[in-house]
């Protein structure tokens, strides 16, 4: 049977880029629900719009020359209680908003732009000159330090309301945070607890903090997408995973203000009560280009983190290529990670990065409690690296160090080679380091370190020797 259609002219849109068709979307998606579900069609043409609210067996499709545009006036984002970077929180709704659905899908080549610009602080050590005054040129205001531009001045000081709010002991209505409604950005796509997901096809851009959050669902595909950001947007996150199960995400192509395709499973002592793992997660033929991080897991990973395989994915100019990432306080394990097939070039810090001293004021080891992170079980294997500040590093805690980690038939030039720290039961099987620095492995505090063809070549391409330093 032919899929029912629903095309958003016929409900009052118009795509001249200057109506609000908030209407019309809604008209569209609750005749399509009452009549069981259908394609929700936005032709070509640009139809600006506030939030879009889903409902379950909706296929949001935009054709070729379509662009939804998110509105700029925050009049159109009524606050809710969600979550904000793993912990409870309360934000601006979505611009495309979903909860509790099944079958939901966003298909077609169009564009989804959420005018992110509209809501984003800027800070001045990431633009260069010529973009920090047309930025100024444009209006907002600046911090006292003069290194940071908000949109609005409610923008700047909603900020500081927020903190003090955050201090106060009782219980925050949704009503006391509306003064601050400025600095409350929301991510542009928000799907929670939803199930038969699907994402194919279109560009989602210019977000107002992370482009695309999937929180709490279950069986997601992600294809055939491009997810980009402004390398200096603020929680620029393309891609997050969020405590969801049997993902998969291939195809696509992200460039982005903050982390690319990242793997979360909630915040702290929240994350650890709440208790349901991100799980069976495949990113596969993918490519990242700006980003904090390619394929990161974490920081938020206190609900755990299982079963992740990245297969045959390119990685250019991202600023760590593959990212794991926790700190004392989160608890949660990350385990049974697979690599495979990953080529990078030009990556400003490490190729390889796990790291569990993420954001540390106190350096000081605690004794191991349910605060304590574990990452364990990860192979790394079939991977290239050409030019990285770091080619490898692995940084545990004294109290909890990574463990079972394998590094194999590896190839990297970078300006320094490898760095374990807390750590045990490490392998490194054919592994070549070509360093600007030697030793091109060192290694602190590591047990039961192995060892199989490891060369290193310093800087003048003669061998270092097989051991590094040790």
């Amino acid at each position: 049977m032919r899929e029912s259609v629903w095309n958003i002219v016929d409900h009052g849109a118009v795509g001249d880029g200057e109506t609000k068709n908030s209407a019309a979307f809604a008209k569209a998606i609750d005749a399509a629900s009452r009549a069981g579900g259908g394609r929700i069609l936005v032709p070509k043409g640009i139809f600006l719009t506030g939030p879009i609210i889903l409902k379950s067996h909706i296929d949001l499709h935009l054709e070729d020359g379509a662009t939804i545009l998110f509105s700029r006036d925050y009049d159109d984002y009524p606050l809710v209680a969600t979550d904000w970077e793993g912990l409870p929180d309360v934000r601006c709704v979505s611009p495309i908003w979903g909860e509790d659905l099944s079958h939901v899908s966003i298909t077609g080549n169009g564009i989804i732009n959420g005018q992110g610009d509209a809501w984003r602080s800027v800070k001045r050590k990431k633009m260069t000159t010529e973009q920090w005054e047309q930025l100024l040129a444009s209006g907002g205001v600046l911090n006292s330090s003069h290194d940071i531009w908000y949109p609005t001045k409610n923008a700047r000081d909603g900020h500081a309301l927020i903190e003090q709010l955050r201090k106060e002991k009782r219980e925050l209505t949704v009503e006391d945070y509306a003064p601050a409604r400025d600095a409350l950005r929301p991510n542009m796509v928000k799907l929670t607890r939803c199930k038969q997901v699907l994402l194919d096809g279109p560009t989602f851009t210019n977000s107002a903090a992370w482009n695309v959050h999937l929180l709490l669902c279950r069986n997601v595909v992600v294809r055939n997408v491009t997810i980009l950001n402004p390398w200096w947007s603020q929680n620029g996150d393309a891609l997050d995973i969020d405590a969801c199960r049997d993902v998969t995400v291939e195809h696509s192509l992200f460039d982005a203000g903050d982390d690319a395709i990242c793997i979360k499973s909630g915040k702290d002592e929240p994350g650890r009560k709440r208790g349901i793992p991100c799980e069976n997660i495949a990113v596969r033929n993918c490519t990242v280009l700006h980003g904090h991080g390619g394929v990161t897991i974490g920081s938020e990973m206190s609900g755990g983190v299982r079963n992740v395989s990245v297969s045959n994915c390119l990685f250019r100019g991202t600023d760590i290529g593959l990212r794991f990432k926790t700190t004392r306080g989160r608890g949660g394990t990350v385990e049974n990670v697979d690599v495979s097939n990953v080529a990078m070039h030009d990556i400003r810090h490490e190729a390889i990065g796990i790291n569990m001293y993420y954001f540390v004021k106190d350096p000081r080891p605690e004794p191991v409690s349910e605060r304590t992170p574990s990452f364990r079980a990860f192979h790394f294997r079939n991977i290239t690296c050409e030019g990285a500040a770091r080619a490898i590093e692995l940084r545990g805690l004294p109290e909890m160090p990574v463990e079972n980690i394998t590094l194999e038939n590896i190839r990297m030039r970078a300006d320094r080679g490898a760095l374990l720290s807390d750590a045990k039961d490490i392998t490194m099987r054919n592994v070549h380091l070509e360093v600007g620095e030697v030793p091109a492995v060192h290694a602190h505090n590591v047990a039961n370190l192995k060892m199989d063809n490891v060369v290193g070549t310093g800087p003048f391409d003669q061998p270092t020797g097989h051991m590094g330093d040790l």
